[in-house]
């Protein structure tokens, strides 16, 4: 085992041989002790030594198993694929044969979907032999996915010494609020999740896993409000990680008295840009927000306001265990937990991590960011999207001609059309946006779309002279279009 692992280990033995009853997991309606899961994860363990296999891949629904077969690829020094279920079939198939995962355990759904991709059953495993070695780096104790900036997401490897350093930092960061009870809303196969269920595990406290069913969420974006209020009143966490959509969610509700927050004490939120009105209301409410900032390439969480360092607006300082200055283009590089390197590249990453961000530090040595430098934006829900790759598919088939797709930090994303033929009906619109989404994942897709009045062109300044579109000058153009979703978070 790594130092890391190594210690993180210890920590959960002590509280294992304890054995004082506290709650370690609660499920949808299992509850394990320290002293079960200790043993329990040492048991899958061993299953796992015998099967005799390298990458061990995750495609389970948030629970107690999940959180144990997580565990146990940790401690057994494997390497763990984690796939989100709000990854499309083709996503899960290209993020399985890059990474040569030779053991699936998955949800019972997904049987078609693996015999397909060549895994047999095994049990509650599923197998499936490669030939050769995929290009991993040592030491690789978890590949995580980004969300899709492309329809083939990138691998990022990383060392549980980095992860399990992170971890120990989010514990550290919430530690003065003393949380007891943490409830996983994310799923657990986002990193920032994983790693807020781990500090979790470090507090000796209470790690609730509900399924994303039992919570109503489904997908990327789509929430059962009533549902998931009822399941936070029941449960009565000390602390949850939001992304921005679901911190607007409870703020409304808590402003509608349909959601206390008395007994929350630390809800961190990140994911994607969350606007200071927001932040302001949630904090008028009693809601104790904190808004930190991070990225899968550095192991998720680099920057946190905390209870007794914040800055609503900024995303906080950053964290002991890195480092970070601005490029002379204000771009923001970090440096520590920083990943081992991309799944199947052979190039070592850069010392500095140059993170697409562009940011500036007040005289405090709070990070505020400015917006991305490349056209991928981040949509509420905290999962990013390539514009490119959604406008390709928008203009396929030969109904539309020109695509813009917008969406950062909204909960929906919008498209602006411009059709091939002005006789074209706005039924047939809609008809190839359908045929679109059909082959994007849900956070991926259109949502909203608006028929343009006129096209994109090097004369009103919506194109370049090489016909590419000026985007910071059509967003300045349409912004009425998209204000009602903007104004979402800002309304009072």
């Amino acid at each position: 085992m790594s130092p890391e692992t190594r210690r993180f280990h210890a920590v959960l033995r002590g509280y294992a041989e304890r054995n004082d009853g506290t709650i370690a997991l609660w499920g949808d309606s299992l509850k394990m002790d320290y002293t079960a899961l200790f043993a329990e994860v040492a048991y899958r363990q061993q299953r796992l030594s015998d099967a005799g296999v390298k990458v061990v891949a995750l495609a389970l629904d948030n629970g107690v198993d999940a959180m144990l077969w997580d565990l146990a690829v940790l401690f057994e020094g494997l390497t763990c694929l984690t796939l989100p279920p709000f990854f499309s079939p083709a996503q899960r198939a290209h993020c399985l044969a890059q990474s040569h995962a030779e053991l699936v355990i998955a949800e019972p759904e997904l049987a078609g979907e693996l015999r397909d991709a060549g895994y047999h059953q095994a049990g509650e495993f599923w197998r499936r032999s490669f030939t050769g070695r995929p290009a991993l780096p040592l030491d690789t104790a978890k590949i995580t996915f980004t969300s899709g900036t492309t329809g083939a997401p990138k691998g990022v490897c990383l060392s549980a010494d980095s992860l399990l350093r992170v971890a120990r930092e989010l514990h550290q960061a919430s530690h003065v609020t003393d949380p007891r009870h943490h409830l996983a809303l994310l799923p657990i196969a986002i990193l920032l999740e994983n790693l807020g269920c781990y500090a979790a595990l470090y507090a000796g406290a209470t790690l609730s896993v509900p399924s994303q069913k039992t919570l109503g969420i489904q997908g990327a974006s789509a929430v059962d409000a009533a549902q998931l209020l009822g399941c936070l009143a029941m449960r009565q966490p000390h602390s949850l990680i939001l992304v921005p959509q679901l911190l607007l969610m409870l703020v409304i509700a808590a402003e509608q008295k349909a959601f206390s927050p008395q007994g929350l004490r630390f809800a961190a939120v990140g994911g994607a840009r969350v606007s200071k009105a927001l932040l302001q209301r949630a904090q008028r409410l009693g809601v104790p927000v904190f808004e930190g900032y991070g990225l899968s390439e550095c192991a998720s969480v680099v920057c946190l306001n905390l209870p007794d360092a914040q800055r609503p607006g900024s995303v906080g300082k950053p964290l002991p265990h890195v480092e970070i200055r601005l490029a002379e283009d204000g771009e923001v590089l970090i440096k520590g937990s920083t990943l081992l390197g991309y799944l199947g590249q052979a190039e070592p990453p850069e010392q500095w991590w140059p993170s697409g961000d562009l940011g500036a530090f007040d005289e405090d040595g709070f990070l505020y960011l400015k917006g991305r430098k490349k056209h991928q934006f981040v949509t509420s829900y905290g999962r990013n999207v390539n514009p490119d790759w959604v406008e390709a598919e928008l203009t396929q088939d030969g109904v539309i001609a020109q695509a813009f797709v917008y969406g950062e930090a909204l909960p929906q994303n919008h498209a602006l059309l411009w059709p091939h033929r002005p006789d074209c009906s706005d039924a047939q619109l809609a008809a190839a946006v359908a045929a679109a989404n059909s082959g994007l994942p849900d956070y991926a897709q259109v949502h909203v779309w608006t028929r343009l009045q006129e096209p994109f062109t090097a004369a009103n300044g919506l194109l370049t002279a090489n016909g590419r579109p000026r985007r910071d000058a059509i967003v300045a153009r349409y912004q009425a279009r998209f204000a009602p979703a903007l104004n979402e978070e800002t309304s009072s």
